[in-house]
């Protein structure tokens, strides 16, 4: 195996059984294993539960935020936190799904720039203000922060749908720097063809 992690991961070759199941539940629409969560290959009871997590936060019908925002969300908490796995992952993800790459680069330089602003109004710049300020000021959130996104449109499952995209990505990007978690060996992006 490449060397992508601060610590040993097990190859598909090396894995007993109950690795080798939290492999099979873990594999991309690529057939692959990411890093992300190959990373957990010591504690498959980890690797569970992180997939089950990243799917329930960011990949589930039932969620009701446009799929493009979403990933732009992650995006700028990856952005916060100086994650480039994530930010590589996600921004592929958002770049396809916004399908337009002016927009795309635009938004791209405001997130770098931490200035969403610059690219958004409306709801989707209240969810990126309420992303910004729960990542790098958690302990002064107020209930006014959640009346402003109320007040841009969004309803209280909408507002958990960020919330919980916001924890998972601020879970994730803590676990990959810790780690020193790299891309090396993987298929980036969700949206990846097997040509890539």
């Amino acid at each position: 195996m490449p060397v992508s992690a601060w610590i040993r991961m097990i190859g598909d070759d090396e894995a007993d059984d109950d690795l080798l199941d939290a492999l099979s539940l873990s594999r991309t629409p690529h057939g692959t294993v990411d890093n992300v969560m190959r990373v957990h290959s010591l504690r498959p009871n980890t690797m569970r539960g992180h997939v089950v997590l990243y799917r329930a936060a960011l990949h589930d019908d039932t969620n009701t935020l446009p799929t493009w925002l979403q990933e732009t969300v992650s995006s700028y908490v990856s952005i916060l936190n100086d994650c480039p796995y994530s930010l590589a992952n996600h921004w592929a993800n958002a770049r396809h799904l916004i399908g337009d790459t002016e927009r795309a680069d635009a938004i791209e330089s405001a997130l770098n720039a931490k200035k969403p602003e610059a690219a958004f109004d409306g709801g989707p710049l209240a969810l990126l203000l309420y992303a910004e300020k729960l990542t790098l000021s958690p302990g002064t959130m107020t209930r006014e922060d959640v009346e402003a996104l109320r007040a841009a449109g969004y309803d209280d499952g909408q507002i958990l749908e960020v919330n919980q995209i916001i924890g998972y990505f601020n879970y994730v990007n803590r676990c990959l720097n810790g780690l020193g978690v790299t891309t090396e060996g993987d298929i980036v992006g969700y949206y990846a063809s097997d040509d890539d």
